[in-house]
């Protein structure tokens, strides 16, 4: 399955990163992801919420949230999300299947 974690560095990790300007953060992530079993599909910067990145990998569902409490234990980043992501195929099955169940659904007062 496809994930996705994006966070945003600590004061820490941006004066580390300044100190050290060539740093690869991929890399790092990369050893992590692989170690537990995934595989790193891409990796970016962000900036909305401040520096930050953004990365996409593939694992099992169970490695995923041990991999986000690994990130947001460290004093590198902060405001850490994981999200799932769907391929197009599985949104079409997620709407098919919708459409199924909204049948045996019953709102309140109905």
């Amino acid at each position: 399955m496809l994930f996705c974690i994006t966070t945003n560095y600590t004061p820490k990790a941006l004066e580390a990163m300044a100190k050290n300007p060539n740093t690869n953060r991929r890399e790092a992530v990369e050893q992590l992801v692989t170690a537990a079993g995934g595989k790193l599909v891409a990796m970016y910067g962000t900036i909305a919420d401040g520096p930050g990145a953004m990365v996409i990998f593939e694992a099992d569902p169970a490695v995923a949230p041990a991999l986000v409490g690994v990130a947001a234990s460290s004093d590198g980043v902060t405001n850490v999300k994981l999200q799932r992501l769907f391929t197009g195929d599985e949104v079409r099955a997620i709407r098919q299947k919708r459409v199924e169940l909204q049948k045996s659904y019953k709102a309140p007062g109905q």
